[in-house]
């Protein structure tokens, strides 16, 4: 069983910086795609940014404002967020594949974290 726990959420003001982080526990990080869902209020979660390979993906609302990156060493993926806007307020969730490839949908992924809240205030 993978465990995944995420940290780094907090209340911060719009074009401000936050950096999320997510431990895992599973001896073969290296093979596991990687990814940041995030969820709104009264929203459905949807794809922030994955990791599979040294490839990453981002969505097209975060591009040039957060970054993904992904420690082997610490069995840890982490989300840069630079340029907060209010509408990045969410409850941000960790997610994990043991397989490789191009996974932009949380259907494709099998563990999941516990998620840590983001709030932007304008």
């Amino acid at each position: 069983q993978v465990q995944l726990i995420e940290s780094g959420g907090g209340l911060v003001q719009a074009g401000g910086s936050l950096s999320l982080s997510c431990a895992a526990s599973v001896r073969t990080f290296r093979s596991y795609a990687m990814g940041w869902f995030r969820q709104a209020p009264g929203k459905e979660r949807e794809f922030v940014a994955a990791w599979s390979g040294g490839n990453t993906d981002l969505a097209d609302s975060v591009k040039g404002r957060f970054t993904i990156s992904k420690d082997n060493a610490k069995n840890t993926l982490y989300l840069q967020m630079n340029g907060l806007k209010p509408e990045d307020t969410a409850v941000y969730y960790c997610a994990a594949s043991p397989r490789y490839g191009r996974m932009l949908s949380e259907d494709e992924y099998r563990y999941w974290g516990q998620g840590t809240q983001v709030t932007v205030s304008s």
